[in-house]
């Protein structure tokens, strides 16, 4: 889901970003990482809905769950959330932690239903204490915002390891950002880049671009511009606008890759099309030292698949492993 970053660490242009999850209309928060139900995708006939129906009147609770999940979705039946909500309850009720996470996530965005921050912590608890890594990392979130509940982020921590330790990216991209942002003794830098690193091995663009950072500062980790470079890439290939900004500054200074200014204003100008100021601050004053060649090979770039952009270069330094 798409939102808000927070600067935290200016580094010349690269910064680190904020990676907390649910979907924020506060200014802290960055909805990129939020954790949400997923959504439907199955077509059941007719005779499987009826089916389906049988077992939840019986107080199956999967089949209960299920038939809310088929009426919010408007999946073989017509949408009706009410109906969706009441089914959704009576499996939350019987202890099914997919049922109370949706709940969850409903109460605390005001979904379907009225915004409710207390019902939210509520259900996401119950689902969090059986293990569902995604109701703790948003649990964690409204402990850490201060949601429903007062701010606590020794709570907050607790529970985005919890969910990180389950192999959730969202809550390890998110622990990563606490123990980096933590104050005094507490903050660790080692402890951050391992988070981030995880996350981003799992693909999380917020977490890559900070495990570029990390690189780039040489904070938890050894200063390698070509590491940096790789994992900022990663994060830009997805779509990722202030990594895109980041890999631009990367071509324009040739730190970790070759300097290129075609490629550098390539990459200035997709983030500055996502509407990224510094992107598009920093493309204008590139264009004042590139030659009108330059520039129009680098426009014409900027239109191609991004897989087809300039290849990533390699040096005796080894790379991560991608998955």
């Amino acid at each position: 889901m798409k939102g808000r970053v927070v600067p935290i660490v200016a580094l010349c242009v690269l910064s680190l970003h904020a990676s907390v999850s649910n979907v924020a209309e506060s200014q802290q928060k960055d909805s990129s990482s939020d954790v949400s139900p997923e959504p439907a995708t199955v077509f059941l006939t007719t005779a499987e809905v009826s089916n389906l129906r049988q077992k939840a009147e019986k107080g199956d609770a999967t089949a209960e769950y299920s038939l809310g999940v088929l009426y919010m979705e408007g999946l073989g039946l017509l949408r009706d959330d009410t109906e969706g909500v009441k089914w959704h309850k009576a499996a939350a009720a019987q202890g099914l932690a997919d049922a109370q996470f949706m709940l969850g996530y409903l109460y605390e965005h005001g979904k379907k239903i009225a915004r409710d921050y207390g019902l939210a912590l509520t259900y996401y608890r119950g689902a969090a204490e059986q293990g569902h890594a995604s109701a703790a990392n948003n649990l964690a979130a409204m402990y850490q915002h201060g949601q429903g509940v007062p701010k606590n982020l020794k709570e907050a921590k607790k529970w985005y390891r919890i969910a990180a330790e389950h192999g959730n990216a969202t809550a390890q991209s998110n622990l990563a950002f606490l123990y980096f942002s933590d104050k005094g003794a507490a903050r660790d830098y080692q402890e951050a880049a391992r988070w981030f690193l995880a996350a981003a091995e799992q693909g999380l663009p917020v977490a890559q671009s900070n495990l570029g950072v990390m690189y780039y500062s040489g904070m938890g980790v050894p200063l390698d511009f070509v590491q940096s470079a790789h994992w900022t890439r990663r994060a830009a290939e997805q779509g990722y606008t202030r990594a895109q900004t980041d890999l631009g500054y990367f071509y324009e200074q040739g730190k970790g890759v070759p300097l290129d200014y075609v490629t550098a204003y390539m990459w200035y100008s997709l983030a500055a099309a996502r509407g990224d100021a510094q992107g598009l601050a920093r493309m204008k004053s590139l264009a004042q030292v590139m030659t009108r060649t330059q520039l129009g090979k680098a426009r014409v770039s900027a239109g191609a698949p991004q897989n087809s952009m300039h290849s990533e270069p390699r040096s005796a330094s080894s790379l991560p492993k991608q998955r």
